[in-house]
């Protein structure tokens, strides 16, 4: 009986439309202010049955609709009275994503997106809005003109780079008083580029496989594989089906990660039998490739602030393999007596307010308010404070963050350099050319810092390296 049960609930749920489960996911970012990246990942954990194809097309429509939501209101609000922030929200997210496939996915049928939203406006309990919707879309297919949409490599205004870009408009000024008008199409240019970019980065575990042999068993899986020069021991893979599929996933030979942030373990230059902090260090991806570099001597104490940041910690590290790692639940906002002056390195990947990782979590952008930016900037000097005073005379600090906002970056490394007496360090050694011969990367390495703008080859990152050469004053601790 429970046999049969469990049969038919599986053959209900195979039922369920792709676009309804595409909806939930949207109304989830854009209403509920849940995160994109966590509410797929327990999409597809419950709803295990769907195939590759169609988790690829969910995917696809709800990051695009989320990611394009500034965008697709702009066009939006030509065609209806009602502006789209005035419409229910069911309905204006229907819209969005019926919007978002008639504008940018090919191969859709027009009439299958009409009707599908028509659909899901009655099932969801909106029978007398079902017109007002398929008018919307009638119109737009009526009359395609006005959903043109401004041509960011000619626009110079607020209002156009938000439209053309799909960037919340105080989110562009801020870019324009900080960067200029060139930057900042860059800027968002390289994060719209991101946000399509297919490939999934991945760092080897050189300590555990080669380069060479790790890529020859990604072929042997059927997966893509190209090897990236711009970090060490670093490839972009795509074609397979599920990650946890891979045997070279599974055997900790590999750990998903970005570019930017393999550059940072690898610029703090770290060195076998050191010991190291990782004090901000969920998911973990930092920790596991500062023990790689430690070749299995030395160790990091990881810590995150809570039981569940940690056990994301754990989980990896479990998978890899690695001994050499001490997991602790610990908030860095927390001064710890006992690890003063305890660490030859201390990696500071603070939390920031993310604007260089906006392709990958585009939801960022409409959760973050302006008086964030410097609320931030003063958590990440409260943070740095207590994290200085763990470096032994000599030691390294590496401070990190994966935004391109100066009031948390340069102003900070600033701050570190005027105030807690640190020392920033040529980091072009440790670099290669490919990197350093990006834009002004070279002369900001010898300075002792990068700031990376989001593209397809790399995140929008910071990371600056110093030296701690003179014990720091006591400040009352």
């Amino acid at each position: 009986m429970a046999a049969n049960e469990k049969k038919q609930t599986s053959g209900t749920e195979n039922r369920k439309p792709d676009r309804e489960i595409a909806l939930d996911i949207i109304m989830g970012v854009m209403e509920q202010g849940e995160f994109s990246h966590i509410l797929l990942r327990k999409t597809f954990e419950h709803h295990k049955y769907l195939e590759k194809n169609r988790r690829k097309f969910i995917t696809r429509l709800a990051e695009g609709t989320i990611e394009k939501t500034v965008t697709l209101d702009y066009i939006l609000n030509r065609y209806s009275k009602i502006r789209v922030d005035k419409m229910k929200p069911l309905i204006r997210n229907i819209l969005r994503m019926s919007l978002y496939q008639l504008k940018f996915l090919s191969g859709v049928p027009e009439s299958a997106v009409c009707n599908e939203a028509v659909k899901l406006t009655r099932k969801r309990g909106f029978q007398n809005l079902s017109g007002f919707v398929n008018g919307i879309l009638r119109n737009i297919l009526r009359a395609p003109e006005l959903a043109v949409i401004p041509d960011g490599a000619s626009e110079t205004s607020v209002s156009g780079l938000s439209a053309a870009y799909s960037m919340p408009e105080w989110l562009v000024k801020h870019f324009l008083d900080s960067y200029g008008i060139e930057l900042t199409r860059n800027i968002l240019k390289g994060t719209q580029e991101a946000a399509e970019d297919t490939w999934t980065t991945v760092r080897v575990n050189t300590s555990k496989i080669g380069l060479e042999q790790a890529e020859e068993m990604l072929w042997q899986e059927g997966v893509e594989v190209q090897r990236i020069l711009l970090a060490q021991g670093a490839l972009r893979i795509r074609g397979y089906d599920m990650l946890a599929s891979l045997s070279v996933f599974r055997q900790g030979m590999i750990q998903v990660q970005n570019v930017s942030s393999i550059l940072a373990a690898q610029t703090a230059g770290v060195r076998p039998g050191s010991v190291c902090m990782d004090i901000c260090a969920a998911p973990g991806g930092k920790t596991l490739h500062l023990a790689d570099l430690l070749q299995g001597t030395g160790s990091v104490i990881s810590r995150d602030i809570s039981e569940k940041k940690c056990s994301l910690i754990r989980e990896n590290m479990e998978r890899a393999g690695f001994r050499n790692i001490k997991v602790q639940v610990w908030n860095a906002l927390d001064f710890d007596e006992s690890a003063v002056e305890s660490a030859d390195l201390v990696m500071a990947d603070v939390p920031c307010s993310g604007l260089g990782v906006l392709a990958a979590k585009p939801d960022i952008k409409y959760r973050l308010r302006p008086e964030q930016l410097q609320e931030l900037a003063e958590l990440s000097q409260n943070i740095l404070n207590h994290a200085v005073k763990y470096i032994k005379n000599g030691g390294i600090l590496l401070f990190s963050t994966c935004t391109v906002n100066p009031g948390e970056n340069t102003r900070i490394r600033q701050w570190l350099i005027e105030e807690q007496g640190l020392v920033p360090e040529d980091i072009r050694p440790v670099l290669s050319e490919e990197l350093l011969s990006m834009g002004n990367n070279r002369m900001t390495a010898a300075d002792g810092y990068l700031q990376l703008f989001p593209s397809k080859e790399t995140d929008g990152f910071f990371i600056s390296r110093f030296r701690k050469t003179k014990k720091v004053q006591d400040n009352g601790y």
